[in-house]
């Protein structure tokens, strides 16, 4: 581990330097820039900061779940409750996020645990695109939000659960899987796999990774977010919410730029229910999760990006059909 230790230092330092940054601009921003531009700033820089300060507990929690199933969890004793077909063993991974109630963040670093422990690469997609939406928080608060007027919830999670699947069979194809996995990513699975030692040096190891590709990523993602809302003009995309058709295109975009995490974006969703169709807050509802600019930078630490533009489109489009199908049938 001692010729990575230099790199992780630097990695490390890095984040903590962004975070600081961060918060010294947001706090001097209106004293150094006087006017309308430094007020968008301190706005971009105060969603930034909401969005890495929501997302920071999960993602501890995530890395402390993929040390758990990495390290401490005895070989073969999670295999042992699978099935042995691969379609059905997909479609249990995909509701293990009943019993792992993290949000998008965490699911990442949990996921890297699974591809270490020997899970396929399709297998750990399917749980990492499922788990966001299948999840006992992220039903509960889009049944308060919603209840089940307009089948919004219902969608919302059948909707979730199949796009999962669709991704997971598709990849399950895929003539080389370890080709969609990034060579760092293969790196930092031999330095945990050939770490001497016992549980709490491996346990340490594991630690150091993950955070080293997670945190610089979880920062980036942050701070794109923040920028974005602050560049996109929010009035254009209201304007188009009558629309079944551009009302659905306009609040996939909406959910991909605000990042908002799933255990909460249900209540921002409603915040548009009186002047969008239900289809497109269902559209929304399922593509935030699973490819918003800060998701899509935690994916990238695993994922190759042609990977990762494939699990856009299919994301998008799927979304896109569900949303119109909504709107049909309500």
């Amino acid at each position: 581990m001692r010729p990575h230790g230099n790199r992780t230092l630097v990695a490390l330092s890095i984040g903590i330097a962004l975070v600081v940054a961060l918060v010294l601009v947001d706090l001097l921003a209106p004293a150094l820039l006087p006017g309308d531009v430094p007020t968008r700033l301190q706005d971009g820089m105060t969603l930034a900061l909401s969005v890495l300060i929501e997302s920071l507990p999960f993602v501890a929690l995530g890395v402390g779940l993929s040390i758990l199933v990495q390290v401490w969890v005895p070989a073969g004793w999670l295999e042992r409750w699978l099935p042995r077909r691969a379609w059905a063993r997909r479609m249990v991974l995909s509701l293990l996020g009943m019993v792992v109630p993290v949000c998008e963040c965490g699911n990442v670093p949990f996921a890297r645990g699974l591809l270490m422990r020997g899970f396929t690469v399709s297998e750990t997609m399917t749980f990492l695109i499922a788990a966001p939406i299948v999840n006992p928080i992220v039903i509960i608060t889009t049944h308060q939000a919603f209840g089940f007027s307009d089948g919004i919830l219902v969608a919302r999670l059948l909707g979730g659960y199949a796009v999962a699947n669709l991704i997971g069979w598709l990849y399950s194809r895929h003539p080389s899987p370890d080709a969609l996995l990034t060579d760092r990513f293969r790196d930092a699975c031999a330095i945990v796999t050939d770490e001497p030692g016992g549980r709490g040096r491996r346990s340490l190891a594991q630690f150091i990774v993950e955070l080293r590709a997670v945190m610089p990523a979880l920062v980036i993602g942050s701070a794109l977010a923040g920028a974005v809302q602050v560049l996109v003009p929010r009035d254009a995309l209201l304007a188009i919410g009558s629309n079944p058709v551009l009302s659905i295109v306009a609040m996939m975009a909406l959910a991909m730029v605000v990042a908002i995490c799933s255990n909460v974006d249900a209540f921002f969703a409603l915040s548009f229910a009186s002047t969008f169709t239900p289809g497109s807050l269902v559209a929304f509802l399922v593509t935030g999760p699973l490819v918003d600019v800060k998701m899509i930078a935690l994916l990238r630490t695993t994922f190759t990006t042609r990977a990762l533009a494939g699990i856009v489109v299919v994301v998008l489009l799927f979304a896109f059909a569900l949303g119109t199908a909504v709107n049909l049938l309500v």
